[in-house]
């Protein structure tokens, strides 16, 4: 998988790129990571990259031109890649969409900057716009962050284990079982019996309804698209979720 981000400010991935998973993936030859600053793609000596929208208004807008440029000149390098703009009027980010992008043989992520960028980019370049919640940042950058960060671990090989991510929270619709560790007491609190029982199904069972308890409890909107057993059902019924079909 190929990431190519555009940006204004490159130097803000050199942290969170260079450790931890993506840099695992990129030593891996699993991934690699392309940061473009935009203002290279303009023709102007002031390097201009934004200007007053048209009709008036408070700030400043991303001009195509530059943004234009830097699209078509990444393309080049993946032509089949797919081109995300991060905005907070974009479809809502997910596990689900996560996994979507997982599949792709490239993204071009481009960073908002200002009050936006030219509708024109959305129109002829973007692929797809998304947003990482119901709120406003400074620029994409920290959101292009969180999608190379959510989409690398979905790829094959990156993590030391494939299962982790299929038992991550929302790997399966639900909300990740509590997890221990040693040692078996702490502060006077027991690890569950079942997790220290050995027994195989028993463990698989306590996890899977305490994922069902642990969702009813704080995400129980993940309930109407989780897929769920006659068994997930009549265990959530006894915990007094009716509204389960």
């Amino acid at each position: 998988m190929r990431f190519d981000i555009l940006t204004l400010f490159p130097d803000m991935f050199r942290g969170p790129f260079d450790e931890s998973i993506i840099r695992r993936g990129q030593d891996k030859g699993l991934i690699q990571i392309g940061l473009h600053q935009i203002r290279d793609y303009t023709v102007d000596r002031h390097r201009t990259v934004d200007d007053t929208p048209y009709g008036g208004g408070a700030g400043m807008l991303m001009k195509p031109e530059p943004l234009a440029a830097a699209i078509e000149s990444v393309k080049q390098l993946n032509a089949d890649a797919t081109v995300l703009l991060t905005t907070p009027q974009g479809r809502p980010f997910t596990h689900t969409l996560a996994q979507e992008l997982s599949l792709k043989p490239g993204l071009i992520i481009l960073c908002g900057r200002y009050e936006g960028v030219d509708e024109r980019i959305h129109q002829h370049y973007v692929d797809h716009e998304i947003s990482i919640g119901d709120y406003v940042l400074s620029g994409g950058e920290l959101a292009a962050m969180v999608l190379v960060d959510s989409v690398t671990r979905l790829i094959p090989g990156v993590l030391g284990s494939d299962e982790s991510a299929l038992t991550d929270s929302f790997g399966d619709g639900l909300l990740e079982y509590p997890q221990y560790t040693r040692p078996p007491e702490f502060n006077g609190l027991a690890v569950p019996a079942p997790l220290l029982s050995g027994n195989h199904a028993e463990i698989a069972k306590w996890r899977r309804e305490q994922a069902l308890r642990r969702t009813a409890e704080r995400r129980p909107d993940l309930l109407a698209h989780a897929a769920l057993s006659a068994a997930d059902r009549l265990f959530l019924r006894s915990l007094g979720v009716l509204n389960v079909s």
